[in-house]
């Protein structure tokens, strides 16, 4: 299931779509997605003197993977106790509802419900709570089959694993609120920039302002060129083009899988009121 959350979609941020424009920055990222903004707008907030920008071959930011997700903010519940996975996710989703709040951003803490239908998913959905509560999954509770019908009257199960604190939201706001922040510290969003090449110049073409900051690099869009001292690439399901293009090997590659996400008619969206998984197999 799918919830659908409305938010302004007004871009409030810089952007660049403009013929051949030649920029100098310390630090390009290559990718307009989540994670690419907003790892350009954490280097930013730890180094606010750096001059960056963010190249984007669409019209908007959060087109592709981010925009189409199931939008959940996963409490921690799966990962193995003492990962960094489980440690991330954990922090993550208290991080994430604190910058919500903070930027008026709408979401939904619907909560999780995992269920099992028989004594061998029972089983395993008691070693799966003492997973979740090894990682620090605030207030996760084992359920019982009447206290299901409690949290959802349509579903039926002999227990259950509670998470009150999962909720949905749309990751492609989270995403354009990311690099408005971006922007109003200074840095710069090029749209409609596809990366086509990176060069990197000859040590004698060089330009140096005195203070060791040289713009080595150059990434060619069809009809954009800027420059850089670093690039970081965050492309997605395009990483391991990228890769190629900055001199990676070719492999690891991409291997893109599709997923589908339904909406439930409008007459029946009564009948759930959060997230129902079943016991992952």
């Amino acid at each position: 299931m799918k919830f659908t959350i409305t938010g302004s979609s007004n871009r409030c941020f810089s952007s660049s779509s403009s013929q051949n424009v030649s920029k100098e920055y310390d630090v390009v990222v290559v990718g307009g997605g989540i994670l690419g903004m907003a790892t350009a707008r954490e280097i930013l907030l730890r180094h606010p003197y750096l001059k960056m920008a963010v190249l984007e071959k669409e019209k908007d930011l959060a087109c592709h993977q981010t925009g189409h997700n199931s939008g959940v903010i996963h409490a921690g519940i799966y990962y193995k106790p003492g990962t960094l996975k489980a440690k991330l996710c954990v922090e993550g989703l208290n991080l994430a509802y604190k910058y919500f709040d903070e930027h008026s951003i709408p979401y939904k803490k619907c909560g999780k419900l995992i269920v099992a239908t028989d004594a061998v998913e029972e089983k395993r959905l008691h070693d799966l709570n003492e997973r979740g509560m090894k990682n620090g999954v605030k207030d996760l509770q084992m359920v019982s089959a009447s206290m299901i019908k409690e949290i959802e009257p349509h579903c039926q199960g002999i227990c259950g694993l509670w998470s009150p604190h999962t909720g949905i939201v749309d990751w492609a706001e989270v995403t354009r609120s990311y690099g408005k922040d971006f922007t109003e510290r200074g840095g710069k969003i090029h749209l409609h920039f596809k990366v086509t090449s990176f060069k990197e110049a000859a040590e004698s073409s060089l330009t140096s302002k005195g203070d060791g900051n040289k713009y080595s690099v150059s990434v060619h869009g069809k009809n954009d060129v800027v420059k850089a001292s670093y690039i970081l690439t965050c492309g997605g399901l395009q990483s391991d083009h990228l890769a190629q293009m900055s001199g990676g090997k070719v492999d690891p590659k991409i291997i893109p899988f599709r997923g589908e996400y339904l909406l439930l008619n409008p007459e029946k969206q009564h009948m759930i009121k959060g997230n129902i998984y079943p016991y992952p197999s």
